[in-house]
């Protein structure tokens, strides 16, 4: 049986992770208890999570000129990750994910993501032979929505099937897609109407499960595994296993059941890099 392949267009960017007893008051210092330095951002941590669900998967993202985005794009190598398509932007610094944890998994991030390290419309469309000859295309909406819309447009035009994952804040992109994955902060406007203009399936998150939804159906299924330790990541598993499925011929069931449990074993350990290989 022939690999399925999947084209990831997003955020790549390095993930610190400083995990804490309590933050220190302002005008003082306090000591992390851990640290964490990986390859990051939604994109990267999408295409690691399909490598590892057995998807075959390009990324197409943005990184500096700089020593840090060598290191990265090694990593994603490693990983399994196609990254010839990954625009290497002169005169940028890769983007940062600084990621704070106390205690009962709550976060803070700081994030230096500016302009240079988003996609553009035309990196989208440089990269279109990786995009159009993908079984599946995967589109953060986080990136400025002309290039999300190129992204969704060449795969759609292409045959492929198109998962939206963010808040849809132009609607015009629906037309294009297959799947639409959002969570509870960027689910707002997004109901069972929109399977009227383009997707086929919804896949919400809510606080105590994730509800699929589909012109014939509606399941809600229970999260998995204990108290999160850290919740970054978790969509990001949920969408990658979520599409792993569905390219397997998995019913919406399957593939929502099983991206549940891809996003509870993520977040039960410290940082959104997963660890689905045996998912």
């Amino acid at each position: 049986m022939t690999q399925p392949t999947a084209a990831v267009i997003g955020q790549l960017a390095r993930d610190l992770v400083l995990t804490v007893d309590e933050l220190p008051d302002v005008g003082s210092s306090g000591a992390a208890t851990a640290r964490r330095e990986q390859l990051g951002g939604k994109g990267a941590n999408q295409a690691v999570a399909l490598a590892q669900l057995g998807v075959r998967p390009s990324l197409v993202a943005v990184a500096g000129d700089d020593v840090i985005g060598d290191v990265l794009l090694d990593q994603a190598k490693q990983d399994g990750i196609d990254v010839r398509r990954v625009v290497r932007r002169r005169g940028a610094l890769t983007g940062l994910i600084v990621e704070i944890l106390e205690p009962g998994s709550h976060y803070r991030y700081v994030e230096h993501l500016p302009p240079e390290v988003l996609l553009t419309e035309g990196d989208v469309r440089a990269a279109r032979d990786v995009i159009a000859g993908a079984d599946a295309v995967l589109v953060q909406l986080q990136q400025p929505f002309e290039a999300a819309l190129a992204a969704a447009r060449i795969g759609h035009e292409a045959g492929k099937l198109v998962v939206l994952d963010g808040e849809v804040s132009d609607k015009a992109i629906l037309e294009y897609a297959d799947v639409v994955r959002a969570d509870e902060k960027e689910a707002s406007g997004i109901d069972a109407s929109v399977l009227d203009g383009g997707p086929s399936l919804l896949a919400l998150a809510e606080e105590d499960g994730n509800v699929l939804i589909w012109k014939d159906g509606r399941v809600k299924i229970p999260l998995t595994g204990g108290e999160p330790v850290d919740t970054t990541g978790g969509g990001d598993s949920f969408t990658a296993a979520l599409t792993a499925t569905l390219l397997a011929g998995g019913s919406y069931e399957e593939a929502g059941r099983r991206a549940t449990l891809a996003s509870g074993v993520t977040v039960m350990h410290v940082s959104g890099r997963p660890d689905l290989r045996h998912v």
